[in-house]
């Protein structure tokens, strides 16, 4: 039997009771010791890696909620940007239209101006040449006359009668002769 007991005694297979209970011991000691200081610190640690995460999701939410905001901020004020430069564009236009309108009523009205400047200028230039030839034609006239009748009209009063009298004659035939031409034109 001894040869049994040593047999048992060197079976490396089988463990010797006081290494069961030193292991256990120790590896009581161990877990222990882990729960009470590394466990701690792992989920410490998990915690605030856990933190970091759902703060950063929760910063990365606020900054996609606050872009979204400024986008909306900038998309109507961009619109409204539009929309004002739509209204001055528009009272661009009409100011541009009233002033043009404004400027062609001055143009007309200058040359409305002009053109009755330029027609009271003429009126007065053809009645200084009428008078002028008035004068022409009635000193070419008595000179005329005086020669034909022989005697001297130098007497103002009557070569004046004599120098009207002869327009006159002269301007009914000049009336008649229009007369006659607008007549003959009408029928």
């Amino acid at each position: 039997m001894n040869e049994f007991v040593a047999a048992e005694e060197l079976n490396p297979l089988v463990p010797h009771l006081a290494e069961v209970i030193l292991g256990v011991v120790v590896f009581l000691i161990l877990v222990i010791l882990v729960r009470k200081y590394v466990v701690p610190n792992f989920e410490k640690a998990f915690a605030e890696r856990t933190a970091a995460i759902e703060g950063g999701m929760a910063e990365a939410e606020a900054a996609q909620a606050e872009a979204k905001q400024a986008l909306e901020t900038y998309t109507a004020q961009l619109a409204e940007a539009r929309h004002e430069a739509a209204r001055i564009r528009e009272d661009a236009r009409e100011q541009g239209a009233s002033i043009i309108a404004e400027m062609r009523e001055q143009a007309q009205a200058e040359a409305e101006r002009i053109t009755t400047t330029a027609r009271a200028q003429i009126d007065a230039d053809r009645q200084q040449a009428v008078q002028q030839l008035r004068a022409e034609v009635g000193t070419l006239a008595t000179t005329l006359a005086g020669r034909i009748v022989g005697e001297s009209l130098e007497d103002e009063a009557r070569q004046r009668r004599t120098v009207e009298r002869f327009i006159a004659e002269i301007e009914s035939q000049g009336d008649g002769t229009t007369n006659g031409s607008a007549t003959r034109g009408a029928r």
